[in-house]
């Protein structure tokens, strides 16, 4: 079985990275861990940990709820607001064959300001990291990821 980390924020639920997991699932025996960064987003005006953990909580259940409508095996957590702490988090607690990230577009997304595709690559190594561009889960463009 291959074991596959998603990491994702506002981008979580796009149709971007739904086609990502419905190629995984058509090439046979796969697990998913999804990984939610507790990030919030700057434009939605003042925030605390808490409202973004809760908020990073929910993306991730309706996530994960879409995933075993799928059939798919998968679990997850809300990680560290910094994101690279939060994958090598997940990556000491297992082995993936396979990490895909997504973000927003460039322009809009802080953590391609940040280049997290090249920094999460640096830090896991051997590990395949696939980035996948898309739009939040809304479907709106937002200035974060």
């Amino acid at each position: 079985m291959r074991d596959i980390l998603i990491v994702a924020n506002l981008t979580l639920g796009g149709d971007h990275l739904w086609d990502e997991v419905r190629n995984r699932l058509d090439g046979g025996d796969v697990r998913f861990h999804v990984l939610v960064p507790a990030s919030h987003d700057p434009l939605g005006g003042s925030w605390t940990e808490a409202q973004a953990v809760a908020e990073a909580r929910e993306r991730l259940e309706v996530f994960l709820a879409r995933l075993a409508e799928l059939g798919a095996t998968a679990d997850g957590e809300v990680g560290d607001i910094r994101t690279v702490d939060a994958v090598l988090d997940a990556v000491r607690a297992r082995d993936y064959d396979e990490i895909i990230l997504s973000t927003l577009p460039q322009g809009a997304s802080r953590w391609l300001r940040m280049d997290l595709p090249s920094r999460v690559q640096r830090a896991v190594g051997d590990v395949a990291v696939t980035h996948v561009v898309g739009r939040s889960a809304a479907g709106e463009p937002s200035a974060s990821t």
